[in-house]
């Protein structure tokens, strides 16, 4: 993979014809850190955000050992790129084929489920075996994520007492709990609101469980969505562990995924054509810019140009991508020199997260070259120095900060 300094340096050299992923595996390694450091127990690295080989080394790299895999070629990718890392099938629903391939053929022993028919599949398709980590993936009521990801996966709570009892007997190792409080959660408090649910479940069923995994939804800073602090997080989940019917040995997991990858990458495009204040672009909805245009996300934005930094004064912009569907608008508003135009490059930031992991190739495009750049990204939950992006100033959603101090955990009942 070529390096470069910056993306400036990038247009300058070589003016790319296609779109460009830049990626900052430094900032990948920040992050990985952070979580190692604060989080009090196991983390998994939720390889659908991005499975890019370079991701998933990067935090191999950095003592990420774990990864939240969901199909068998996230298996793969993970067991190419960082060779004995754990594994753990956390989607609630699996091809027998898949469960097989994993279990016998990748040594995976952790999978997640969320109904007595999954269970069934897992221990047939494991030909009966006893050495296998049951994960119960639960339904939780948790408010303040900017994606809600209740309804299609998830126990409810009053089938979920029946299916925790069936799998602690099914199971001689490992049993857990998991959940989902949505992604880019913006409320500490979340966690354990869906904490204190997961224990109410397990006192019903009246089984001890050996694992709390409290899944992912850690935030990224982007713009109109200022995070409360990531240590806010760790604290709201400790007290959540803390009121917990647990065991002093319960293990406590956590599945990051956005948190983890956003500032590891953004995109560079360029402007094939100007309407006013429209702006088409080589890359859209179909690429990398999923979230800009279906979930109307206003990602940080900067010009590119190849004679250096514009000084015209800023006005928005809304977005089109290159393929022929009308739906391939992104409308922002994104601010940008009054000045853009044909032939001047977009860097659009902290796409690191569910950027080119979810492009496809409608229309012929979504080719993406990737290469590295060494300076920072344009926002930061990890107290990197973010880059000089002069936008406006834009309202934020109000977000419930906890500010009590993390205290020390007492002992599992």
């Amino acid at each position: 993979m070529h390096t470069y300094h910056s993306p400036l340096d990038l247009v300058r050299e070589r003016s790319p014809e296609r779109p460009v992923a830049l990626v900052r595996p430094g900032a990948v390694a920040v992050a990985a850190r952070w979580f190692r450091t604060h989080f009090t127990g196991d983390v998994l690295y939720a390889v659908k955000t991005n499975p890019s080989p370079w991701m998933i080394r990067a935090l191999a790299q950095n003592g990420i050992r774990a990864f939240d895999v969901a199909s068998i070629p996230e298996i793969e990718a993970v067991t190419a790129n960082a060779p004995g890392a754990r594994l753990a099938f956390m989607h609630p629903v699996k091809s027998r084929a898949a469960i097989a391939a994993a279990y016998h053929d990748y040594g995976v022993r952790t999978f997640a489920l969320d109904s007595h028919e999954e269970l069934a599949k897992i221990i047939e398709c494991a030909g009966g075996a006893k050495d296998l980590n049951l994960i119960v993936r639960l339904d939780v009521e948790a408010a303040g994520a900017a994606y809600t990801l209740s309804g299609k996966f998830g126990a409810p709570a009053a089938k979920a007492p029946a299916l925790l009892l069936a799998v602690r007997r099914a199971t001689q190792d490992l049993m857990g709990v998991s959940f989902h409080v949505g992604s880019q959660c913006l409320r500490p408090s979340a966690y354990q609101a869906a904490m204190a649910q997961a224990s109410r479940a397990l006192v019903r069923a009246g089984v001890f469980a050996d694992v709390v995994d409290v899944g992912g939804g850690f935030p990224s800073a982007y713009p109109g969505m200022t995070p409360p602090d990531l240590a806010d997080y760790v604290a709201a989940i400790d007290r959540g562990f803390d009121d917990m019917m647990v065991h002093e040995t319960t293990q406590l997991w956590c599945e990051p995924g956005r948190a983890m990858a956003a500032e590891g990458a953004s995109v560079l495009t360029r402007v094939e054509l100007r309407k006013d204040d429209a702006l088409y672009l080589n890359d859209g909805a179909y690429g990398s810019l999923f979230d800009a245009a279906h979930s109307r996300w206003r990602f940080p934005v900067k010009l590119v140009r190849a004679a250096g930094a514009a000084q015209a004064p800023l006005k928005p912009f809304h977005f089109y991508g290159p393929t022929c569907d009308s739906v391939d608008h992104m409308p922002g508003p994104f601010w940008l020199p009054q000045d853009v135009s044909e032939g001047d490059y977009v860097e659009i930031g902290m796409l690191g997260a569910y950027g080119v992991a979810m492009a496809t190739r409608f229309n012929g495009f979504g080719e993406v070259e990737t290469v590295e750049v060494d300076d920072a990204p344009m926002a930061s939950m990890f107290g990197l120095a973010p880059r000089s992006i002069p936008t406006p100033k834009i309202e934020t959603e109000t977000v419930v900060r906890l500010t009590r101090p993390r205290g020390k955990r007492r002992k599992r009942r």
